[in-house]
């Protein structure tokens, strides 16, 4: 038989968050080595000149609602997942200061959901689809390296569902909580043949509700996600993957001023009632993946992908404001068709006497948008579907090619390096046209070619020293062309994209005496800075000159006995403008200074119990730093019990989130030209949580 998936191009990376099952196998040192995808070539963890972290599905769901992706993420160092409590806006995530302005989605950063990118080529993502009841691991790429992934990468996130193996089971849990939360949802997996030698698969599905923690905040979101794994041949392996996600109707109860917020934080402002601000949205999608294994030395991975979403979002743009017969409307309505390739070679051969592992590729995405504006009204009525005022279909795509390396020149020395060229087409083709409305047409072409290096020295067995360096950049997505600054209709290209340059320079060590810890310095300067601003109630983007993000990372994760796991993650940042009217001003929506800490005893059977704290600095809401929400620290603690009857495993757990409750704001919307900049989080709150698996 041909090589096993050790082959494939993986990187070799220790967890920070240990999977249950890892945890009770008997004494072991502090962290068990494990494998994931970041830079698409196998390493030794302390060998890697670049920042990666993995979160394991068990610590996802233990003692959690699984509804939000953010629920897990406060213990990677340099990542901020924002509370919006705001399902028509989804959840904010930023790295290292990368995907801030984010009115809504998420941008300026790469997703991935079992290889199939959940970012558009225009660098505008969503992880609403992704589902967290059968995700195996989560893993987070930062730093230089990133640029590898292409447009927006920021820093890279990376979901995978579990493989089906074993014989069937069927797995049933509900949570319910504050503000009338309340989840339900079954998982099917297995293998068909013997020794996992069939069809390995797994089947979820599930339904979530929500009333809101503040008033106009209800949401409904029914989740369906499906993974298919077979070996046609002995040197091949085929995986499937489908899911599909349907958001009914989300409330969007906008963000507050600070006198709305500090009256009353579960409140929102008149407009949000008066139009009825809202979404509702709509995803389909399928990829397929089949890796094939050539030789010893030689494989091949193909990746095909397609599908659909449609989103109507509602929105409070004035009356008076839309009055103006060039004005695109207060409803968004869009409808995009997306598909992609991704192919990949892998050799794996000898330099100087010393291994070589050699990864090339070609990427293809293209989106095809048709994008509709109406008036947000009818007469004197608000909040309904009005007269057509934008009709326009928009085009994206991408070709890039990709190069990388891995040399381990001695036990001591690797070199990584590697080479990206992306080019991006923006088309766009006018519907609209009328006496006071011309032809606006156009296109737009943006292209970079992306260097990154790095070198990592072994100090000792257990201690690494690393520095590297690469060039990133940034496009502005369709969503920010859409809107001219100077609300005239057509799209703003007169945008540029955004340039970087980024270096890092860290220690990694890993020992059963002291755990594993890591240390990270960096430094990035961006030129063209894309930032938002709001007019009229609508988010524009503009180019705002040169930055400088500079920060220091530190986590550390310790396991005792076998059931007790501890984490330590923190951050500093520094993140400024350096020219312009905003010169020496931090950026926007980010914290300078970050800290998480847990401490969980998670034994197979039996009690369970768990604490974490996580605290946030001062976040600035604009670019002047005219106002900002203030730092705050949270406290959450959970208990469970866990046994085991019959052919029945039964778990159940109660949490409790804020448990101080403490007043603060979990998010803020960067630039709102209505000063309503702050995004409440819930006061205290509660959540219990059962479920039961059972063989088939």
């Amino acid at each position: 038989m041909k090589p096993s998936l050790r082959w494939m191009p993986l990187l070799v990376c220790s967890t920070t968050a240990l999977p249950l099952s890892a945890q009770t196998q008997g004494p072991a040192p502090a962290l068990a080595a494990t494998v994931v995808t970041a830079t698409r070539t196998e390493a030794d963890p302390l060998a890697v000149p670049a920042s990666v972290e993995r979160i394991d599905g068990d610590t996802l769901r233990l003692g959690r609602a699984q509804v939000n992706i953010s629920e897990a993420l406060g213990s990677v160092p340099g990542l901020q997942a924002r509370e919006r409590q705001n399902y028509a806006q989804d959840v904010q995530i930023s790295m290292r200061g990368f995907g801030t302005r984010a009115t809504f989605g998420i941008r300026g950063l790469r997703l991935y959901v079992d290889g199939i990118p959940a970012t558009q080529p225009d660098g505008q993502g969503q992880l609403s689809h992704v589902d967290l009841a059968s995700a195996e691991r989560i893993e987070v790429l930062r730093g230089p390296f990133s640029s590898l992934y292409g447009n927006s990468s920021g820093g890279v996130l990376q979901v995978f569902t579990e493989e089906g193996s074993g014989a069937p089971r069927l797995r049933l849990d509900t949570a319910a909580g504050s503000d009338g939360l309340l989840r339900f949802g079954a998982k099917v997996s297995g293998n068909t043949g013997p020794n996992d030698s069939g069809v390995g698969y797994v089947v979820s599905a599930s339904r979530f509700s929500t009333d809101g923690y503040r008033e106009h905040s209800a949401a409904r979101r029914t989740l369906a996600n499906a993974k298919l794994t077979l070996r046609p041949h002995e040197d091949g392996k085929l995986t499937l993957v489908a899911n599909r996600v349907v958001l009914p109707k989300a409330d969007d109860p906008l963000g507050l001023n600070r006198a709305q917020w500090q009256a009353n934080p579960r409140g929102v402002d008149p407009a949000a009632l008066n139009f009825n601000t809202r979404k509702n949205m709509d995803q389909t999608q399928a990829g397929l993946v089949y890796e094939h294994y050539l030789s010893e030395a030689h494989a091949l991975q193909a990746t095909l992908y397609g599908g659909q979403r449609g989103t109507t979002q509602f929105q409070s743009i004035p009356v008076a404001v839309q009055n103006n017969p060039r004005h695109p409307g207060g409803v968004i309505d869009l409808d995009r068709d997306y598909a992609g390739a991704d192919l990949r070679w892998t050799w794996r051969t000898q330099l100087a006497d010393a291994p070589l592992t050699v990864v090339a590729g070609l990427a293809y995405d293209g989106l095809r948008e048709d994008r509709r504006g109406y008036t947000n009204f009818v007469g004197s009525t608000l909040g309904v579907q009005g007269a057509l005022r934008r009709d326009e279909r928009n085009r994206v795509s991408n070709f890039d090619q990709y190069l990388q390396a891995d040399w381990r020149i001695t036990q001591r020395w690797t070199v990584n390096a590697g080479l990206r060229h992306s080019r991006i087409r923006f088309d766009s083709q006018d519907r609209y046209i009328t006496a006071s409305n011309p032809d606006d047409s156009g296109a737009a072409r943006y292209g970079a070619t992306l260097p990154v290096v790095g070198a990592s020295f072994a100090i000792t067995e257990s201690l690494r020293v690393y520095a590297s360096a690469g060039k990133g950049f940034e496009t502005p997505t369709l969503n920010e062309i859409s809107y001219r600054p100077d609300q005239q209709p057509g799209l703003n290209f007169g945008l540029n994209p955004a340039r970087s340059k980024s270096v890092e320079a860290g220690l990694k060590h890993r020992s059963a005496a002291f755990g594993e810890w890591t240390a990270a310095v960096f430094r990035t300067g961006t030129e063209d800075e894309i930032v938002t601003s709001t007019v009229n109630g609508r988010s524009t983007a503009q180019n705002a000159g040169q930055t400088r993000r500079n920060g220091l990372e530190l986590s550390w994760a310790q396991r005792y006995a076998q059931h007790l796991r501890t984490q330590v993650a923190a951050t500093v940042l520094d993140a400024r403008y350096r020219d312009g009217a905003n010169a020496g001003a931090r950026l926007p929506g980010l914290a300078k200074s970050s800290l998480y800490a847990s401490a969980a005893w998670a034994p197979p059977q039996g009690w369970r119990a768990g604490a974490d704290w996580r605290l946030l600095g001062k976040v600035y809401v604009n670019d002047a730093n005219a106002d900002a929400a203030a730092g705050y620290g949270v406290l959450g603690l959970y208990t469970g019990y866990a046994a085991r009857v019959g052919g029945w495993q039964l778990e159940g757990f109660v949490r409790a989130d804020n448990l101080l409750d403490k007043r603060y704001a979990g998010s803020v919307i960067v630039n709102e030209g209505n000063s309503r900049f702050f995004e409440p989080a819930p006061s205290r709150n509660w959540l219990v949580g059962l479920s039961a698996t059972l063989p088939l």
